[in-house]
C-alpha cells in the first residue's frame, strides 16, 4: 500500500484519528526495523502513512531511534512529504508551554546517530542550508492558524543527544547561542529525509522551559507529561487541517537535493551499494 504524506508522531501522539481504510505495514528495509508499524490510510481523502517516532508505548530512546529505516521506510511507501511533530522545551521567555513552533533551523548537538545513507563507497554531500521544506511548512503554519493554538513561525531546534535532560549550564550558553527550542529528535529525521529528497517539516510542541528559567522548575518527565496530552490533542487537528492544504505537485528543491549531491564516479560505486539505496539513486545512476 501506497501513501504520499508522512506523518511522525512524537512523546505522546503514538496514534492518529480519523484514519479510514487502515492497514498497518509492516516494512524491512537495508538498514533494520523501522521503530513500528506504519499506519496506512485515507485521512482528508489522502493517502497518509502514520509512525510513532518511539513506538507504540514509547520504547525507544532518542539515540536508540532507527531514524535511516524510518526515513527510508517512508520513501519505499512513497512518501514525497514528512510532518513531523515533536515535543520541545522552550529556550526563550516569549515561548511559553502550549505554545507551538513551526522550525526552521536546527543545530546539531548530538553525538551518536547514523545521519546519512550513504558512505561505504559512496560520497554524497547534500545542500542543508534550509533544513525544512518552506512550501511545506507554511502549510504546517497556516493548519495552526486555522486551529487557534498560538504558533510562531520560523525558530531554531537545538537536537542535542539525551536522553538525559540539559545542565544549567548548557542550558544557559544554549540561549546566549539565539536557539529558540531544544529537543533530541528531529535534526537526524531532516537531515534524511533530504537524502531522501522528500519534503520535511518540524512542527515544535512546547512542554516545559527546559532547566534555564529562574521562576520555572526545571524541566522534569512530570512537567512534560502535564502538557503532553493538551498537546497532542491540538497536533491531531492540526494533521487533519494540514492534509488538505498539501499540493500534489511539488515546486520546492527539496525534489531534487541528489541532483548535485552524488560526488562519486557511478562506475566507481559497487554493485550491492546500487542495489541497496536504488530507491534513492536510481533516479541519478542507473
Amino acid at each position: 500500500m501506497e501513501a504520499s504524506i508522512g506523518i511522525i508522531g512524537g512523546s505522546g501522539l503514538y496514534e492518529i484519528d480519523g484514519f479510514s481504510d487502515i492497514q498497518e505495514v509492516t516494512i524491512s528495509t537495508p538498514f533494520g526495523s523501522p521503530s513500528d508499524a506504519y499506519i496506512v490510510g485515507l485521512l482528508a481523502g489522502k493517502k497518509v502513512a502514520f509512525l510513532p517516532r518511539h513506538a507504540r508505548g514509547h520504547r525507544f530512546l532518542p539515540h536508540e531511534i532507527n531514524y535511516r529505516a524510518n526515513i527510508f521506510g517512508f520513501k519505499k511507501l512513497g512518501v514525497t512529504r514528512i510532518v513531523s511533530l515533536t515535543a520541545v522545551g522552550s529556550m526563550r521567555s516569549d515561548i511559553k508551554p502550549m505554545d507551538m513552533v513551526v522550525i526552521d533551523q536546527f543545530f546539531d548537538r548530538t553525538k551518536n546517530r547514523d545521519c546519512t545513507f550513504f558512505g561505504d563507497g559512496l560520497a554524497v554531500h547534500i545542500a542543508f542550508n534550509k533544513p525544512t521544506c518552506p512550501d511545506l511548512s507554511d502549510c504546517v503554519l497556516h493548519a495552526c492558524q486555522s486551529v487557534g493554538v498560538k504558533v510562531h513561525q520560523g525558530g531554531t531546534y537545538l537536537c542535542m543527544e539525551g536522553p538525559q535532560f540539559s545542565t544549567l549550564a548548557e542550558s544557559l550558553i544554549y540561549r546566549t547561542w539565539g536557539v529558540d527550542v531544544i529537543g533530541m529528535t528531529n535534526l537526524t529525521e531532516a537531515k534524511l529525509a533530504r537524502e531522501a529528497e522528500i519534503c520535511y517539516s518540524t512542527l515544535a510542541l512546547v512542554t516545559d522551559y527546559d532547566c534555564w528559567h529562574e521562576e520555572e522548575e526545571a524541566v522534569s518527565v512530570g512537567t512534560i507529561l502535564d502538557y503532553l496530552t493538551t498537546n497532542a490533542d491540538n497536533a491531531r487537528k492540526i494533521i487533519k487541517h494540514v492534509i488538505p492544504l498539501i499540493p500534489d505537485h511539488r515546486s520546492c528543491d527539496c525534489k531534487d537535493a541528489l541532483a548535485q549531491a552524488i560526488i562519486t564516479n557511478p562506475a566507481a560505486i559497487s554493485p550491492r551499494k546500487k542495489d541497496e539505496l536504488k530507491l534513492l539513486l536510481d533516479k541519478y545512476i542507473s
